[in-house]
């Protein structure tokens, strides 16, 4: 579990509020916008938010700040880092080269890259887009100086090809140095003169931390005292896996282009949606995609993670609604507000659950909670910091509070609720993740 929730940002808490919608093909603008603005004054969601169906935009419409040092708002048109949506691209890629004849996604990988460790020896190219390889983490990785930027590591298999579901971003990275290889291209020129210039995408591409990116928001996290910077890590080595920017105008040029049969012919765009394994996150794997049911809907969606920046994507084929999430300060609040915004947009009276109310509290109050806990599968440690409560795992976050026991954090949907033992001493916390309770903690 905690390693879940390491890999998780997301935000959702208390009172319900009901979004009764007409059933109508065009949501009104105010319940959409009901939707994200309780996330935006909580300083919770900063980006872009794009709602579209059967080709025509219904809601488009930027929130907070592309960078706030300079106060330049967000909007349709900013560039965001679009994390692992990028493995759209890659995997629609991969199918173009095999409807080519250059490759076949039955071949064995060491057909292309004959110096891959013998491990590989019965990895297949649909392996890799299927996520059922068995690499493990760092089984490759990029080297930023060309050509040969592929550096592989001689680990074993965590499992045999095609027997299990795992995410790896290894997966993606060998699928586009594969692809550079098999086409003569470097990843960004085959993208561009093969996607993005034919769909009209002039506001996508790979990021560059060198590279000067007109209109590129800059990424934030929540921090104790408001918003802060997030680090900027080297993003050319995601590349294939992770690697690209867009905007909100051009991901929905990218799904109209795609699902309207602008891209691949119908039995590779079959291919690149077609459920191959059961993964561990309860739903299933395609190509590049995951494929969901939501309320009896079939939706084809993704979302992405890098530090600054979430994206969320859900397209639902049977009415042809496109719901497209981007953002700019860290956590996971774009799931939950694409799958309200779908909500809406299907006419459907569901809960909706607003951001908590924060609320100060004096220092000798937080100083009651500082301590180590330890829960049954490790620890969580409670520090006070310049007037804040801060909670730490292996990274150090601050958490926010909406009653004098019960604390929440803006970057990931978790919740501590800190409680006595029977001398009327706080030495109990219980932690809740994703609406799940994960147990009661005690104090060393």
């Amino acid at each position: 579990m905690k390693a879940e929730r390491n890999s998780q940002l997301a935000v959702l808490t208390i009172a319900f509020v009901s979004l009764a919608v007409l059933c109508s093909a065009q949501a009104p603008i105010g319940r959409l916008q009901h939707v994200v603005q309780p996330y935006v004054d909580a300083q919770m969601f900063m980006g872009s938010v794009l709602v579209a169906q059967k080709g025509k935009v219904l809601f488009s419409k930027g929130y907070g700040w592309a960078d706030l040092e300079w106060n330049i708002p967000n909007s349709p048109t900013v560039r965001f880092q679009i994390a692992s949506v990028t493995k759209h691209f890659t995997a629609a890629a991969i199918l173009l080269l095999e409807e080519r004849g250059r490759l076949k996604t039955d071949d064995l990988v060491k057909k292309y890259l004959p110096d891959a460790p013998a491990a590989w020896d019965k990895i297949t190219i649909n392996n890799l887009l299927t996520m059922t390889s068995g690499l493990a983490d760092h089984s490759a990785e990029y080297d930023p100086t060309p050509p040969d930027r592929l550096i592989f590591a001689d680990k074993p298999l965590e499992f045999q090809p095609g027997e299990k579901w795992d995410y790896k971003n290894t997966n993606y990275l060998v699928l586009g140095y594969l692809l550079e290889k098999v086409s003569g291209q470097s990843y960004a020129d085959f993208l561009q003169e093969n996607i993005f210039k034919p769909l009209g995408m002039n506001d996508s591409g790979l990021d560059s931390n060198v590279a000067i990116v007109p209109h590129r928001a800059s990424g934030y996290v929540p921090g104790a005292d408001g918003i802060e910077n997030a680090e900027r890590p080297n993003i050319s080595g995601a590349l294939s896996a992770g690697g690209l920017y867009s905007t909100t105008e051009d991901l929905f040029r990218w799904e109209e282009g795609l699902f309207g049969g602008k891209v691949l012919k119908p039995l590779s765009l079959r291919k690149m949606t077609t459920p191959f394994k059961h993964t561990t996150l309860n739903n299933e794997y395609a190509c590049g995609l995951y494929i969901n049911h939501v309320n009896g809907r079939l939706v084809i969606d993704y979302d992405g993670n890098n530090i600054g920046f979430n994206a969320q994507m859900a397209y639902y084929p049977d009415d042809a609604l496109a719901v497209i999430v981007l953002a700019n300060l860290n956590g996971y609040v774009t799931g939950r507000i694409n799958t309200a915004l779908a909500a809406v947009m299907h006419g459907e009276t569901m809960a909706f659950t607003p951001p908590p109310k924060e609320i100060a509290l004096p220092r000798e109050v937080l100083a009651r909670y500082v301590g180590t806990y330890e829960f049954s599968d490790g620890h969580v440690v409670f520090t006070l910091e310049a007037g804040h409560l801060m909670a730490q795992y292996g990274a150090k976050f601050p958490l926010f509070a909406e009653s004098e026991t019960k604390f929440f954090s803006k970057g990931w949907d978790l919740q501590f609720e800190f409680s006595k033992n029977d001398k009327g001493e706080f030495v109990f916390v219980t932690e809740h993740f994703n609406g799940r309770d994960e147990g009661k903690a005690t104090k060393k």
